[in-house]
């Protein structure tokens, strides 16, 4: 029987695999800034290898939007949350057991974590009878709880476990304390004449007494000796009870159903994901399910931003803005030119973002979008000079475009920013087109920023984006990127700051 998983589709033969490094381009994209996010306060979960493990099919990305899209019932999100907590102090008891010395004691609060589990279990039995699923994944989670709920193991698990809390429940036994021993027996209804001497003694009061009782304190303390030999010396008083608890422990051992464990993991990918994107909801960014194909390249995404530039800005209000793209027909490059600090690496790693983020089945930031399928998406941006492989700056550029077009197939995806910038611009458009020839070749799907505005009209395939200022006062970046045609300003103005020749750099130097 192949065990449903709320996570990965299961067919026939399927195995379902996470991958436990992050993917090499996590940090061109500032995706790890995303999934670090994403998985903050859950790290019990071990949620990354999830994030980290993109799907190759159409069929378990459309299994997963199904399964957000149930989530987004606000009644069955609190109700997978409540079983979520339950689940998360049953390990705490359970962890608290681990720690604690006494025998009867760790017992205690294995019979708890059970009952715990067992209470979790019943509860969400409830909850999803009650919710309209239309998910293949909830569907079938919800039949096999039902059926596990219903079987002996289960049914035998609930019985045992209220028998044994009923039976101690009924464990009654008086101390007496004499001259520094203690003696333990029954309890045989003997009369507390405690409340009748307080009301005879209470016409001789004299203001406010100590009061020298002492309370039990509840909780997860280690007990100390008295306490422990005291519950030796109960225990033999009820030898059949506790004879009874120490069996139900060893053979309750492994009472976690494993599908309802891998369950309470998986479906935490969901709740994180919804729970990071409702603060950007919340100040009205939008998201969306992508239409994806891994056939169709003409992608799109309206009002799209980059997710992790936007996290980061959102606690300070500071606004971030929104922009569109898309590609049609034979159209396969974007090439995105335009001055400085204008937004063009942030459009880059906002399409990469999309990219992924559609791969792994999640909802993506825009009104609507169709997005690739990719096989695999491997990005180029500058990197200081590692002075282990002793290449420099340009050699080190060639190097890894060229390790790059060699591994790449006409369904992945390059994202490359500012590559050739160390060389002249003559040789820079020369390289650069034999790139470009490359990648039409190959029929990739591509974004390229760059200085080089030759490019944007190099065939059919590239299509021109250009970060745009405001016409007014040219040294105010809008941060809107535009589909038009380049206007062959930004490598002016990338020369005129390399050689600090803008003009506030020339009225600094004239005044000295």
């Amino acid at each position: 029987m192949i065990l449903p998983s709320i996570l990965f589709e299961k067919t026939e033969g399927s195995t379902k695999k996470e991958t436990l490094e992050a993917p090499v381009f996590f940090g061109d994209l500032n995706l790890d800034q995303i999934i670090d996010a994403i998985t903050a306060g859950k790290k019990e979960y071990n949620l990354k290898p999830f994030f980290y493990t993109s799907l190759k099919d159409f069929g378990p990305i459309k299994y997963r939007h199904e399964i957000f899209q149930d989530l987004e019932n606000e009644n069955l999100f609190e109700n997978i949350k409540s079983f979520a907590q339950k689940m998360r102090t049953m390990r705490e008891h359970l962890a608290q057991a681990d720690k604690l010395y006494y025998k009867f004691q760790k017992e205690s609060w294995f019979l708890e974590a059970v009952q715990i589990y067992c209470a979790a279990v019943n509860c969400l039995v409830h909850d999803l009878s009650l919710a309209d699923l239309r998910s293949k994944g909830f569907l079938v989670f919800r039949e096999y709880l039902s059926d596990y709920s219903n079987s002996d193991p289960f049914t035998s698990l609930l019985a045992e476990t209220k028998k044994l809390f009923d039976d101690l429940s009924s464990v009654k036994y008086s101390l007496l304390i004499k001259d520094g021993s203690i003696k333990v027996r029954k309890y045989e209804s003997e009369i507390d004449y405690s409340a009748n001497v307080e009301e005879t003694f209470q016409k001789f009061k004299q203001g406010a007494v100590k009061d020298y009782k002492v309370k039990f304190i509840a909780g997860p303390a280690d007990m100390n000796h008295v306490e422990a030999a005291v519950l030796d010396l109960v225990a033999r008083l009820y030898p059949d009870i506790f004879l009874y608890l120490d069996n139900y422990c060893v053979k309750n051992s492994n009472y976690l159903n494993e599908t309802i464990g891998v369950f309470d993991r998986e479906i935490q990918f969901y709740v994180a994901y919804l729970e990071f994107t409702a603060i950007f909801k919340r100040a009205g960014y939008k998201f969306c399910y992508p239409q994806i194909s891994n056939r169709e390249k003409e992608v799109y995404d309206y009002e799209g931003y980059d997710l992790a530039l936007v996290n980061k800005l959102i606690g300070e209000n500071g606004p971030v803005v929104c922009n569109d793209f898309y590609l049609r027909n034979k159209e396969r490059i974007f090439v995105v030119s335009g001055p400085n600090q204008g937004g063009k690496t942030t459009f880059a790693r906002a399409f990469g973002q999309l990219q992924y983020l559609a791969s792994i089945g999640c909802p993506v930031p825009g009104r609507e979008a169709q997005l690739f399928l990719f096989d695999r998406l491997f990005t180029h941006f500058e990197k200081e000079e590692d002075i282990k492989n002793l290449r420099g700056r340009l050699q080190d550029d060639l190097a890894r475009i060229h390790d790059i077009l060699g591994q790449a197939t006409s369904n992945s995806i390059i994202i490359m920013n500012e590559i050739f910038t160390s060389t002249t611009l003559q040789d820079a458009l020369f390289l650069s087109k034999k790139v470009m020839k490359k990648i039409i070749e190959l029929d990739l799907l591509c974004v390229w920023v760059t200085f080089v505005d030759e490019l944007a009209s190099f065939g059919g395939e590239t299509v021109s984006m250009v970060s745009t200022v405001v016409p007014e006062n040219p040294t105010l970046r809008t941060y809107k990127i535009l589909r038009r045609p380049a206007d062959g300003l930004s490598y002016a103005i990338a020369i005129a700051e390399k050689y600090r020749l803008t003009y506030p750099s020339l009225r600094e130097r004239l005044k000295s």
